[in-house]
């Protein structure tokens, strides 16, 4: 399947069963690559729908304290671009059909070239890519690699996305809309605007584009919430890189650990 395809599959897919998203993020690279590669496989096994994979950051400005930490320790193993790249070859080479999205800031894509990272992006069988510090307002800088590369460009919509802005983010805007619970941060926090509910109707009014919510989605609970609210899925994040940091040593139990949260959080999405 070209990656063109694979999250308009899983959504169908999803859509047609009756179940909504669940779709873990991990930092690529942490702690070290081999550990990050068994998460992200765990991840697979325990039936995430998508997976949403960051690149480390030094000034992550959408991230929480629990994300920031993992990247800085990250880039201070010396994980680069291309090692994220190469790691990302061989989750799809383990996982042929799941969507596979980038979280990445802008400066790193100019640091490394879009055209070519878009270029390189594709190759290792990427699938979207959010820029969380590029607004819509200047996509048009990266929306013909990610046509040409057939990469789905994902934006972030927020309780305070009016109507003319959320046309000019569906002028680019592909695969899904990532939806933040809450204004701010990510992080674990169970804080949801009262506006949420608004926002998931005002976006289903105006697009086709599954919407997902993340930031502060750290339990079942908070999931079945989501969903309730009409949400096509949630991303959780924070709790999971909480996890990861708590259980470091990636062993059978470690393992155990991570997969139990994971199952819940699959069960809570698709038990209807």
């Amino acid at each position: 399947m070209s990656n063109l395809d694979r999250y308009a599959a899983k959504f169908a897919e999803l859509k047609k069963a009756g179940s909504k998203a669940f779709i873990p993020f991990t930092m690529l690279g942490y702690p070290n690559r081999n550990a990050c590669l068994e998460t992200i496989k765990t991840f697979i096994d325990s039936g995430a729908s998508a997976l949403e994979l960051g690149l480390a950051f030094s000034d992550p400005m959408a991230d929480g304290p629990t994300i920031q930490q993992a990247a800085n320790e990250t880039i201070a193993t010396g994980f680069s671009v291309d090692d994220a790249f190469n790691l990302i070859s061989d989750i799809r080479k383990y996982a042929p059909e799941i969507p596979i999205g980038l979280l990445v800031y802008y400066n790193m894509i100019l640091k490394y070239d879009p055209a070519k990272f878009y270029k390189k992006a594709s190759a290792q069988g990427v699938d979207g890519i959010l820029i969380a510090d590029l607004p819509a307002e200047s996509a048009d800088e990266v929306a013909d690699f990610a046509k040409l590369n057939n990469i789905k460009q994902i934006f972030i919509v927020s309780p305070l996305t009016d109507k003319t802005r959320l046309k000019g983010i569906l002028k680019y805007a592909g695969g899904f809309l990532y939806a933040v619970s809450r204004l701010g941060i990510t992080g674990v926090e169970a804080r949801y605007d009262d506006q949420l509910k608004n926002l998931i109707a005002s976006v289903k009014a105006e697009s086709e584009l599954p919407i997902c919510i993340g930031f502060g989605i750290s339990n079942p609970e908070q999931a079945k919430t989501m969903c309730e609210l009409g949400a096509d899925g949630v991303i959780t994040g924070s709790k999971i890189i909480e996890i990861i940091r708590d259980n470091e040593h990636a062993d059978s139990q470690s393992t155990a650990t991570l997969s139990k949260f994971l199952l819940a959080m699959v069960a809570a999405v698709t038990t209807r």
